[in-house]
């Protein structure tokens, strides 16, 4: 659909089409003659700058102009296009292009570089030109399978406080001038995302998208997994916008494309409307569930996380003034972790026997999914024994936007990855700390790393203090605090007693870069 909307067209962001000398007439010359893959789906003579030029799309998917037979500029499509309108006889092409392109080059690929929205402007020499270019330049977006009406949730509380900002200035002019529609809700309290996701009529949107860290994504997650029809609500897109301490769900989908953690390559992610699908851990305690697709953490990295909130005046910089005082002062917790480990990693532990706990049954009036169907008794069990420093599941390779927890994680693999640390040196702890920006922390022989299909962890005490315990914590949730533990006094999702984790492998959807 064409709208018309003079006042959108911000005369800052308009590119101009005069034919100047290009900087690398070499780069140009393959684009003078069309390919096979090439040929046009359409190419009309226009007005630019009150002279005649060419403007072309081919079926490759990218929007040329020429002045001449000399190429003023390409864009991609399906990467940097998000969507036209008309005025007139004036066509605005409305664009999400990397800085420092504006030299003529065709982009096949983008160089992680920063965005910048911009406009371009043709006149059509005719009626039936203008109806032909916007039929076949719009027929060709509508081809991509580009949603067109999104959900958004806005946690104002989250980080630093600046998802509403950041909806406003970075995210609603992109989706403006793609012409997506959107229902924008800030959610008011905890587990708001999640009431709203449990009845939301789904049928309405084509994806979620959460502005904020990762904790209202889980909240989404588990909204739609305690749906009647979670199946098929379990196929709505979900993406995140960057705005909470966190981040980590879209910095692993961008790093993976090499793209950095930004709003406006996050929410070109979602307007571009490609899908992946994501592993979802259940946790399972008697008959409490919690639904992760992050992390579950226990030991060094939970009190770190957790703890660390008394701090948060400081900013970004508690994490690392925490975990310093954290480590300097080290804890070791008695208990051990159950795992089926995956191919390549049955050596790991030792043996062990069947010790789980079936799922207890849902109540009569409880819907929603009710956990992967695998017959955990019948898998090959292995062992650790602590104490334990520190033991963390991971399902993507980032926990935050500076901690790559897990650097050969994978979305849906179907695994978890298991980092394990027991007995270590504090420098070399305080060494290790310092390579989780890039992963290296996993190279080092005083940690496991390796992946599994399912854990049961039995937690203990801390070993210099019988009578205090630890935190457990999941995708930022707190699941159980023991004994004498940081506010132990707050009520929490579970007992800290023996649990169990079973992945179920593509069960969730997510928008992605590619």
């Amino acid at each position: 659909m064409l709208t018309c909307d003079p006042s959108a067209i911000n005369p800052t962001t308009i590119e101009g089409f005069v034919a100047t000398p290009a900087r690398h007439p070499h780069s140009l010359r393959n684009h003078h003659t069309p390919t096979m893959e090439q040929q046009p789906i359409v190419s009309d003579e226009v007005f630019v700058n009150g002279g005649k030029a060419t403007v072309t799309l081919s079926t490759d998917g990218m929007l040329r102009w020429f002045d001449r037979g000399v190429l003023l500029r390409c864009l991609s499509v399906e990467k940097e296009v998000l969507g036209l309108s008309t005025t007139g006889h004036l066509i605005t092409i409305r664009a999400l292009v990397e800085t420092g392109s504006d030299d003529g080059w065709c982009l096949g690929s983008r160089g992680g570089g920063s965005l910048v929205r911009k406009s371009f402007i043709f006149e059509a020499v005719s009626e039936d030109s203008l109806r032909n270019l916007c039929e076949k330049i719009q027929g060709y977006i509508d081809s991509l399978g580009r949603p067109k009406k999104l959900f958004i949730f806005v946690n104002p509380f989250g980080g630093r406080k600046s998802a509403s900002k950041i909806f406003n200035y970075d995210v609603k002019p992109i989706l403006e001038d793609a012409n997506i529609e959107y229902t924008m809700q800030e959610t008011k309290y905890q587990l708001h995302a999640k009431e709203v996701s449990r009845s939301l009529d789904l049928t309405k949107y084509d994806g979620i998208i959460c502005v904020s860290g990762d904790g209202i994504l889980v909240e989404v997650m588990n909204g739609l997994l305690e749906r009647e029809d979670w199946a098929a609500a379990l196929k709505m897109p979900l993406g995140v916008i960057p705005a909470g301490t966190g981040n980590g769900m879209i910095k692993s989908l961008l790093d993976s494309v090499g793209e950095p953690c930004t709003a406006a390559h996050a929410i070109l992610a979602a307007i571009r409307g490609h899908k992946r699908s994501l592993d979802v851990a259940t946790i399972w305690q008697g008959e409490t569930k919690f639904f992760s697709v992050l992390m579950l953490a226990w030991g060094l990295i939970a009190d770190i996380d957790i703890e660390s909130e008394k701090y948060r005046w400081m900013g970004s910089a508690r994490i690392s003034f925490y975990a310093l005082k954290r480590i300097l002062r080290l804890r070791e917790y008695n208990g051990s972790i159950s795992f089926v480990p995956a191919p390549g990693f049955e050596d790991v532990g030792e043996p062990s026997g069947s010790c789980v706990d079936s799922m207890e049954p849902l109540k009569p009036w409880q819907h929603g999914y009710q956990g992967p169907k695998v017959d955990l008794e019948n898998l090959n069990w292995r062992k650790l024994d602590g104490p334990f420093v520190s033991v963390w599941l991971h399902n993507v390779p980032w926990g935050a936007e500076n901690t790559m927890a897990a650097p050969d994680a994978k979305f849906g693999d179907g695994y978890l990855d298991l980092i394990v640390i027991r007995q270590c040196p504090k420098l070399t702890l305080i060494s290790l700390m310092s390579k989780l920006n890039d992963g290296g922390h996993v190279k080092s022989p005083y940690v496991v790393y390796m992946k599994v299909k399912a854990v049961i962890l039995e937690p203990g005490s801390r070993t210099d203090k019988s009578m205090k315990e630890g935190i457990i914590d999941s995708d930022g949730e707190v699941l159980a605090r023991g004994k004498g533990t940081y506010k132990s006094n707050l009520k929490s999702w579970m007992v800290y007693k023996k649990l169990q984790v079973v992945v179920d492998q593509g069960l969730a959807t997510l928008f992605t870069p590619v």
